[in-house]
């Protein structure tokens, strides 16, 4: 289907952020940078985001399955590159960001700006992607930085 320019156009200035989701089960973790992420719900506090079809992450955001949101500041161009590479989590320069780690939770960047961490409350099709709704457990704002704001040419692409 080819998208009316238009409406790619409009659609594209929805903003967005950047941030790195991250996930865990026993041992071994997983991180990819987002944009769709969103509140939805005031009580209980809640938010949702979108994964393209057929990432792997998806296999990943079970019920009730822990992921943080790492919501990154202006000017965090080292993280958005690496998980902009498809690069794991483990190979994440220290210095960029170290990672907290807590039971029963999802891996957080402490150097991003603030981090929610979540459960999976459900997810639904939406079209290419998947929606997850996820219940926030815990979080706060690591740094006084901006979060990153990010505005598209185009609502066909990220």
């Amino acid at each position: 289907m080819t998208p009316d320019p238009d409406i790619a156009a409009a659609l594209g200035r929805i903003p967005s952020g950047l941030f790195v989701l991250t996930c865990r089960r026993e041992s071994v973790e997983v991180a990819m940078l987002a944009s769709w992420v969103q509140q939805c719900s005031f009580d209980p506090p809640q938010i949702t985001f979108a994964v393209k079809e057929g990432r792997d992450v998806a296999g990943w955001l079970s019920p009730d399955a822990p992921f943080a949101v790492n919501i990154l500041a202006e000017g965090q161009n080292a993280i958005v590159a690496h998980f902009a590479q498809g690069k794991p989590l483990s190979e994440l320069p220290i210095d960029e960001s170290p990672v907290e780690r807590g039971d029963n939770l999802a891996p957080a960047l402490t150097k991003a700006h603030a981090v929610l961490h979540c459960r999976v409350v459900a997810d639904v099709p939406a079209g290419d992607h998947r929606l997850f709704i996820g219940r926030i457990v815990g979080g706060r704002v690591h740094t006084d930085t901006k979060p990153w704001v990010h505005i598209r040419k185009s609502g066909m692409k990220y």
